[in-house]
């Protein structure tokens, strides 16, 4: 007689990933992206350096360029921690999020992934819209969140493009300091909530 219980029902669909096998290879991916470039990583060396089977990385991530998105994104989110950023004084928002920005790009690590160029903008771009506008509409929240972080998005979208992607010399010129005393107004304005518009009055004048 066989006293063993029913064996369990197998879900559909691809498991669910191991999370610290997929932190190791991306560390493993950013460090050789940083020593050798793009071009010159493989796939067959990060899963060497990770100590997994290549076949895992196609899996996780699909491609090389769907590894290096990973690696950037995990770069930005050290960065831009969103959570450390709007858990601060709401007066001192706009200067924590410019800060956040200036110090993303004035790493020198972050410089050398972000020459790959449009693969690197896609995932900035990426970035700010599914992450930090996601995030910024649920901390404003109210009637008008979409459009304060819509807002403020794009001015801190400007000052990565005229800053670091195209810099405008003048832009490109001024500190991050002197960036954040510039900009600062603006991505206040931004970020101020909106005025009800008042409702018509009177009735239309006849001729």
């Amino acid at each position: 007689m066989n006293n063993s219980g029913p064996a369990p029902a197998r879900t559909r669909g691809r498991p669910r990933g191991n999370p610290p096998t997929r932190e190791s290879i991306v560390t493993a991916a950013r460090d050789l992206f940083l020593r050798s470039g793009y071009r010159r990583t493989t796939l067959r060396a990060v899963a060497g350096a990770a100590g997994v089977d290549p076949a895992l990385i196609a899996y996780h991530f699909g491609s090389k360029k769907g590894l290096f998105a990973d690696v950037m994104q995990f770069q930005c989110a050290n960065a831009l921690a969103v959570d450390d950023v709007l858990g601060g004084d709401p007066a001192t928002l706009p200067d924590r999020l410019i800060d956040a920005v200036t110090d993303l790009w004035e790493n020198a690590d972050f410089v050398r992934l972000s020459a790959r160029g449009e693969e690197a903008a896609e995932v900035i771009r990426e970035y700010l819209e599914h992450e930090l506008l996601a995030r910024l509409v649920e901390f404003l929240g109210g009637r008008d969140a979409t459009a304060r972080a819509t807002a403020a998005v794009t001015v801190l979208g400007g000052l990565v493009y005229t800053r670091y992607l195209n810099p405008l010399p003048t832009h490109a010129a001024l500190t991050p300091s002197e960036a954040r005393r510039v900009l600062t107004p603006a991505l206040r304005a931004a970020l101020s909530p909106r005025p009800r518009s008042a409702p018509a009055t009177g009735t239309a004048r006849r001729d």
